[in-house]
C-alpha cells in the first residue's frame, strides 16, 4: 500500500481542507491516508525542536505537533530514523546519558551544519508561503470578478 503524497492539504486554514491527487487512491479526494505531509516537514520539525533544546527523543516526540505539521502523534520508529539519517550526515549529535536511575537514554543536539540546514528550510518554507499568499491573493481576485 502506497501512503498518500499529499495528505490532507490546508491552505492558511483559510479555507479548510481541500481535494487533492492521492497517488494511492489515483483520485482526487479529501485524502487521509497516513504518511503524507507528516514525512515532509519531519526533517525541520525536528531541528527547530533541537533549535529551540536539546533533548530526548522521547521528550522530541512529543514536541514535533506543537509545530503544526502532525496529525497525531507520530510514529517513534519515523522519528528515530530520521534522528539518526539526521546524525549521519552531521546535521544533529547525541550522546548516552547514564546519569539517571532507568535505562541509558540518548540526548540530542543540533550542530552548526544543522543550524545551516534549518536556516535553508525556513527560508524554503518563506518562500512557499509568500507563493501561497500571492496564489490566495491572485485566486481572490479572480473570484470576486466572476462571481
Amino acid at each position: 500500500m502506497t501512503p498518500c503524497m499529499f495528505g490532507t492539504i490546508k491552505v492558511l486554514n483559510l479555507y479548510g481542507d481541500i481535494p487533492a491527487m492521492c497517488q494511492q487512491h489515483h483520485d482526487v479526494h479529501i485524502c487521509q491516508c497516513p504518511g503524507g505531509k507528516t514525512e515532509r516537514y519531519l526533517q525541520p520539525s525536528l531541528l527547530l525542536a533541537l533549535y529551540l533544546k536539546s533533548s530526548y527523543g522521547y521528550d522530541l516526540i512529543g514536541k514535533l505537533n506543537d509545530f503544526g505539521f502532525m496529525d497525531g502523534s507520530p510514529d517513534p520508529g519515523t522519528v528515530y530514523n530520521h534522528l539518526r539519517r539526521l546524525e549521519d550526515d552531521g546535521f544533529v549529535s547525541s550522546k548516552w546519558d547514564t546519569s539517571g536511575s532507568g535505562p541509558a537514554r540518548r540526548f540530542y543536539e543540533i550542530t552548526p551544519e544543522g543550524e545551516i540546514l534549518l536556516k535553508n528550510w525556513a527560508m524554503f518554507m518563506e518562500r512557499n508561503y509568500n507563493n501561497l499568499e500571492n496564489f490566495i491573493d491572485q485566486y481572490r481576485k479572480t473570484s470576486k470578478t466572476k462571481e
